[in-house]
């Protein structure tokens, strides 16, 4: 069993425009808090993130926020965060959340929350990390992408292990618990880091 005493969240700075997934956001902190896991995120008081941070901190939960620099705006940080880091870019930013972290899920978003998605399982598919991944699929807003990734592993782009390391569920409490029991898969050892 994984010990998840940190998770970070992966989504948009827009609400967009469906208050399921603006309900779900905000449960997802409430159960972190509740849980004492300690929620990592882009620091924004706004958006889908906004509502993850006002969930986690409406019930005592810690909640670390990471932004880059450029993006540092006080209309935009969350000001009532238990730790603020700035680093110097967006790279720096997602190497910080991912050594803060134990796992990670991705809610709904735009390019942003996909493109965060895709390289934090592209390390864990190169075995730079072992965590587990999670998508939180709110009303089927990934369907269409699963489908895309069911079509990689079909036409042999996608070794199916790989799309295994990405745990679906529509459902808050069923999706942290498949990241508990996560096993990560053996990297090939041409893969592995060279760690001396």
């Amino acid at each position: 069993m994984n010990k998840l005493k940190s998770i970070c969240v992966f989504c948009g700075s827009s609400e967009g425009n469906d208050n399921e997934i603006i309900s779900e956001a905000f449960l997802l902190g409430e159960k972190l808090a509740q849980r004492e896991i300690t929620l990592v995120y882009g620091a924004a008081k706004i958006g889908v993130m906004g509502q993850v941070a006002k969930g986690a901190l409406k019930h005592k939960g810690e909640v670390i926020g990471i932004i880059p620099e450029f993006l540092k705006l006080k209309e935009v940080v969350h000001q009532g965060l238990g730790e603020l880091v700035t680093t110097k870019n967006m790279h720096e930013r997602k190497m910080k959340m991912q050594e803060l972290s134990d796992g990670f899920i991705t809610l709904p978003g735009g390019f942003g929350t996909l493109e965060e998605l895709f390289e934090i399982i592209t390390w864990s598919q190169l075995g730079l990390h072992q965590k587990p991944i999670g998508l939180l699929n709110t009303g089927g807003f990934y369907d269409d992408l699963l489908e895309l990734l069911e079509n990689m592993v079909k036409r042999g782009f996608l070794k199916m292990e790989n799309y295994e390391l990405l745990l679906v569920d529509n459902d808050i409490d069923r999706l942290l618990e498949k990241m508990r029991e996560f096993k990560p898969v053996q990297v090939p050892k041409w893969l592995k880091p060279d760690r001396t």
